[in-house]
């Protein structure tokens, strides 16, 4: 019998809702237990998809129910270090949705107190496990490209108008595009390359009325490779999603991990035979050489499951496997994003220190 995890969810809105909610019920082993939410529409969701919930209003609930061994933050970025660090000295274990924290003082405060406690602290980096990345990661590792010289992602969306009361359209600590779908590309970035040996960023606010960052250019330098990371609000018309480049060959690769749009739906992973499969018309395109022999032509993209993050902090926490995103890597998203804000103030390149 697999030994039950009971979780405890902090915040039922999109990113409770859609992105840890559907995920943490498809794992054996884990058992939702407790929901913290106090918006009235997102608890009368909470309890018509998961009767088995206790809904509550305080996190302390929560926290000081020794029932509760996992704890998952699903909150406004600014709530991620005291929410955490409230947990970690409570005893539980803990997941953070990202980005994990807005400074990397803040993380590094955080790894070191999970340590201190002996407690399992980690990220929710899920986009490991999109499709198209999962597919890329495979082509890297299987040098497909021979030696990968340049590597450009993009994150675009198109919505002109600023969402009423968002917490993510305010000017405060920890918001803008950068952290939201900049902490994604910088964490695969970092995945497939290591940490660069430079950092040069732009960044622009383009929609009207807007207070935030809503548009970046970041570029992370390496010794032989130069990687291009890009994201913004007003893009209406998306280009490749990714672009790799090599000295045997390139792959190109247009449209989105068919999972948010699904989970955006109402739809869930379980049960769901065909969850995360691509559509062969976004495929990407290989044309490499490899052994002297030309290979050009569309590749079937790995099959994209989120399911897979929840199942590996199973894992870790019943010790049947590795920890797989490591506090450490999200931390080192946090100081790039440092960085990169810190070249654009001066307007020059800087070293990743």
């Amino acid at each position: 019998m697999k030994k039950t995890i009971n979780t405890g969810l902090l915040g039922f809105g999109m990113s409770g809702s859609v992105f840890h909610a559907p995920f943490i019920t498809n794992v054996p082993g884990l058992h939702l237990s407790k929901i913290r939410e106090t918006r009235p529409e997102n608890i009368a969701l909470a309890n018509a998809r998961y009767p088995q919930a206790e809904i509550v209003q305080d996190a302390r609930a929560i926290f000081e129910d020794a029932s509760i061994d996992l704890v998952v933050l699903a909150t406004p970025n600014v709530s991620h270090l005291p929410l955490a660090k409230e947990a970690l000295q409570a005893g539980k274990h803990v997941v953070v949705e990202k980005p994990f924290t807005v400074t990397s003082a803040e993380a590094d405060e955080l790894i070191a107190l999970a340590k201190s406690k002996d407690r399992l602290l980690t990220v929710f980096h899920n986009r490991r496990w999109d499709s198209d990345f999962k597919t890329i990661t495979k082509i890297v590792a299987g040098n497909l490209l021979g030696n990968v010289v340049e590597y450009e992602a993009h994150f675009d969306r198109f919505r002109d108008f600023l969402k009423p009361d968002s917490w993510k359209e305010e000017n405060a600590p920890g918001s803008g595009i950068l952290y939201d779908l900049g902490s994604h590309l910088i964490d695969q970035a970092l995945c497939l390359f290591g940490l660069p040996s430079e950092i040069s960023a732009d960044l622009r606010t383009q929609r009207r009325d807007s207070r935030i960052t809503d548009n970046f250019h970041l570029m992370l330098h390496y010794p032989t490779l130069r990687v291009i990371l890009r994201a913004g609000m007003l893009v209406s018309e998306p280009g490749p999603r990714y672009k790799l480049y090599g000295d045997k060959g390139s792959f190109l690769k247009y449209g989105m991990d068919v999972q948010e749009a699904a989970l955006k739906e109402g739809k869930a992973p379980k049960g769901a035979a065909d969850w995360g499969i691509e559509p062969e018309d976004i495929w990407g395109r290989l044309n490499t050489q490899i052994n002297d022999q030309h290979i050009t032509g569309r590749i079937e993209s790995e099959t994209g499951d989120y399911t897979a993050f929840y199942q590996n902090v199973y894992a870790a926490l019943t010790g049947s496997g590795e920890l797989e995103v490591k506090p450490e890597q999200a931390r080192n998203v946090i100081r790039v994003i440092e960085l990169a804000m810190q070249s654009h103030a001066e307007k020059r390149t800087l070293k990743y220190i």
